[in-house]
């Protein structure tokens, strides 16, 4: 009896001990197999952070979230067409057409166009932007300005100097999703792409260099 109990006894210390351990190695297993899917998301936003693939800014806010005029929609047209979707550029849209110029971009390969919004020509003095638009070859040298031919990434612009369609040069300055454009110019929607061309929205409309 003594033998069998001592056994007994062995036997409940023994299951004692493992039956935690056994529930503790599940509970870490299951943990560990809850935390790996969440931590997925993570990853991925901040790989697309660092390369920088899609639209930034918080002007994107303003681009509508479906149709033609959106991010998708505006991937599919060249820019021209595209620009002419986006609400917050048809004053560009406008100078675009009056300098016969809509032709000229679409067909463009791999370029970078800087665009103004509508807010960044009513900085402008009414009188002088008329005078502006009413003068081709002034419209056409500053409009050819804001282009770049080459597709430029946000990295690209931590601290660029680049030959514009006008001859002349423009200068970038930032870094993540803070970036000027000749040190006067914010980019407040960044990253934009369509058929032939990469966007960056921005505030102010440059001056030829």
């Amino acid at each position: 009896m003594n033998t069998q109990t001592f056994r007994r006894a062995t036997v409940a210390v023994t299951a004692a001990v493992l039956l935690p351990l056994g529930l503790t190695a599940c509970s870490a297993e299951a943990s560990g197999d809850g935390a790996a899917a969440p931590a997925a998301a993570p990853s991925q936003s901040t790989a697309t952070a660092i390369t920088g693939d899609g639209p930034f800014g918080p002007g994107c806010a303003s681009v509508p979230k479906d149709g033609a005029g959106s991010f998708d929609g505006m991937a599919k047209d060249p820019v021209a067409t595209a620009a002419s979707n986006n609400p917050e550029l048809s004053t560009l849209v406008t100078a675009v057409k009056q300098a016969g110029l809509v032709d000229t971009l679409n067909n463009a390969a791999n370029i970078t166009v800087f665009a103004p919004t509508n807010a960044a020509f009513a900085k402008i003095p009414k009188a002088d932007l008329d005078k502006v638009l009413a003068d081709k070859a002034m419209l056409t040298d500053i409009l050819t300005y804001h282009v770049v031919g080459q597709k430029l990434t946000p990295k690209q612009l931590e601290n660029g100097s680049f030959e514009t369609l006008q001859k002349g040069r423009l200068t970038t300055r930032g870094s993540g999703e803070s970036f000027t454009v000749n040190d006067s110019a914010k980019v407040v929607c960044g990253n934009v792409p369509t058929a032939n061309a990469t966007v960056y929205i921005i505030d102010t409309v440059l001056t030829p260099k």
